[in-house]
């Protein structure tokens, strides 16, 4: 009974959501009062529970995500991120335009989120079409192919800090494990699927944007500069993670496990990327905090739509319907990882926002863990590719896609709906596949 009333509540969720258009936030929250009230939970301490459930969230995660965001923000005013586009496209060339499209996108992608990075972008991909003669839709997928598999496999993205969080994984290993099975998923969605849309034609010419208007309007950064800021995190995330793997120095393990906690990386690549990308290129300290400010404006609510998720998550473990979940799932014949997978792609499908599909599926999923021989980093990127999949009308990367492209309807499934479809497919082959090696 208790899983017939968690799949009614994660229904309402999807309906509430899709269908109302009520915000994520505060959709989960009246979600989670519900589960708790028709699981049983004392009404006295139902609004306690739920209160927890958020702190404790928000108290993992939000450090990271501002961080990063602020970090995101700075390298797209500074120019670093125009930098690292333009040297990587001076480098491919026209004959391998495509790979350097996808290679940028992947940089920048990472400490960028996607609709940040989609915007930046976008501007290079027409550039470089008007410039050699080539359709938009042809050079823009591999890049946004990139885009998208940074933003559902990686930290510090949203979607998977919190999967990590939820699912207790190690960001570090989750990292490391995301660019393994990246790699080869952009290769395929992004590059090979391209091959098939040289004929899609866009239905008229946006103006060329100048992809180097930018913040300060004058010294920009170098590409070494730029690459070794936007990228920090990335080198530190990995670092502290595979150090202690091959060493027994305790006082080196001891000092990873302190550096290495994500909100000091990110807060040490934060004070990193305000002098290298701002003072060092002559702004005020003042004019860099402005950026902050905007970038953390614009994250607030995802940061609140996380926490709404943690609240849901609480009320499972205080109700004791997670181990109902285990007891159930442990009798089916699905592997877990495809059961996450498919439960992420299911609710990506109804609801059309990635991060919420993860959230969703992972606060479900929790118990999970107790099965032997689960690793919960392959979990995390199980879950991140079932939330890619199939984007169409109800998520607004479709429109953004099909607005800034300026193509039909139609055109926009064949290209876009197709590729993340992709990468989502490609993404759980390659989980298993690192599973069967790893394990």
């Amino acid at each position: 009974m208790s899983i017939i009333i968690l799949t009614a509540c994660i229904a309402f969720l999807i309906l509430q959501i899709a269908w109302f258009k009520i915000n994520p936030f505060i959709a989960f929250i009246i979600t989670a009062l519900l589960a708790g009230l028709f699981l049983g939970l004392p009404i006295n301490t139902l609004s306690q529970t739920v209160q927890k459930g958020l702190g404790e969230m928000l108290g993992s995660i939000t450090l990271i995500i501002v961080f990063g965001t602020c970090i995101g923000k700075l390298a797209v005013s500074s120019g670093a991120a125009n930098v690292i586009a333009k040297t990587v496209m001076g480098w491919t060339g026209k004959k391998h335009v495509r790979l350097g499209l996808m290679i940028t996108g992947f940089i920048v992608g990472i400490p960028l989120f996607y609709s940040v990075g989609f915007v930046l972008l976008v501007p290079l991909i027409f550039s470089v079409a008007h410039q050699f003669k080539l359709s938009k839709v042809y050079l823009g997928i591999p890049m946004l192919a990139s885009l998208s598999v940074a933003h559902g496999f990686l930290p510090p993205h949203p979607s998977p800090m919190a999967l990590s969080s939820i699912l207790k994984a190690d960001i570090g290993l989750v990292l490391v494990y995301g660019i393994i099975i990246a790699v080869p998923t952009i290769f395929i969605a992004g590059l090979l699927f391209s091959n098939l849309l040289k004929n899609i034609k866009t239905e008229s010419d946006h103006e060329i944007i100048n992809i180097e208007e930018v913040a300060n309007e004058g010294k920009l950064p170098s590409f070494s500069i730029s690459l070794f800021s936007a990228l920090f995190p990335v080198f530190g995330l990995t670092i502290t993670s595979l150090l202690p793997l091959i060493t027994t120095n305790e006082s080196v393990n001891n000092l990873c496990k302190t550096i290495g906690d994500p909100s000091i990386i990110m807060l040490i690549s934060l004070l990193l990327c305000t002098y290298t990308l701002g003072i060092r290129m002559n702004r005020s300290l003042a004019s860099v905090m402005d950026d902050y400010a905007i970038a953390i404006k614009d994250v607030a609510l995802i940061v609140l739509i996380v926490g709404g998720a943690g609240s849901l998550k609480e009320v499972m473990i205080v109700s004791g319907v997670n181990e109902t979940i285990v007891t159930t799932l442990t009798q089916t014949n699905i592997h877990p990882y495809l059961l996450a997978w498919l439960m992420a792609a299911i609710i990506r499908i109804c609801v059309g926002s990635a991060t919420a599909a993860g959230l969703m599926t992972a606060s479900v999923l929790l118990p999970l863990l107790q099965v032997n021989g689960l690793d919960p980093n392959l979990l995390v990127l199980a879950v991140g590719a079932g939330s890619l999949m199939c984007s169409h009308v109800n998520d607004p990367g479709f429109w953004m896609f099909k607005e800034y492209f300026n193509i039909s309807l139609k055109d926009t499934f064949k290209s876009w709906t197709v590729m993340e479809s992709l990468v989502s497919i490609l993404g759980i082959i390659f989980v298993f596949i690192l599973n069967s090696i790893i394990h």
